[in-house]
């Protein structure tokens, strides 16, 4: 399974780990070239991901591992200062983040699982990882 430039599908998890609004999957992966982290969470039905950093200072965002929302499950909060993004899309929309986003990475689920797809600059954490299985 690949995307139409041929960067090939990584398995993420199992669909049944994303509970609705609930916690999220955490990953580490790497961003021209740097380590980094990124979250999948499932939000009104479909799973969206982004990397685990601030768009108002780069700073990982969740306030325990994997809980990125906040206690109405309505938007993504950055622990540090506060700021609020839209789960769907990633925009700011309250806070110091200005009119900023956070930066999204392409998820698909299918068949009950979750899968991640590398881009130019993000890239899986050990460059030996391997690419997801062909779904049947």
């Amino acid at each position: 399974m690949s995307d139409p430039v041929g960067h090939a599908a990584r398995f993420l998890c199992d669909a049944q780990a994303l509970p609705e609004r609930g916690r999220a999957w955490v990953w580490e992966l790497r961003e021209h070239g740097r380590p980094l982290r990124a979250f999948a969470l499932r939000y009104d039905g479909r799973v969206r991901a982004y990397l685990n950093r601030c768009g108002h200072v780069p700073t990982e965002m969740d306030w325990q591992p994997g809980e990125f929302l906040d206690a109405e499950g309505r938007w993504i909060l950055c622990s540090i200062h506060g700021a609020t993004y839209e789960p769907a899309d990633g925009r700011c929309v309250a806070g110091p983040c200005g009119s900023g986003a956070l930066t999204p990475v392409r998820v698909e689920e299918h068949e009950g699982r979750v899968y991640w797809y590398p881009s130019r600059d993000i890239q899986p954490a050990h460059a030996d990882a391997p690419a997801a299985e062909s779904p049947p």
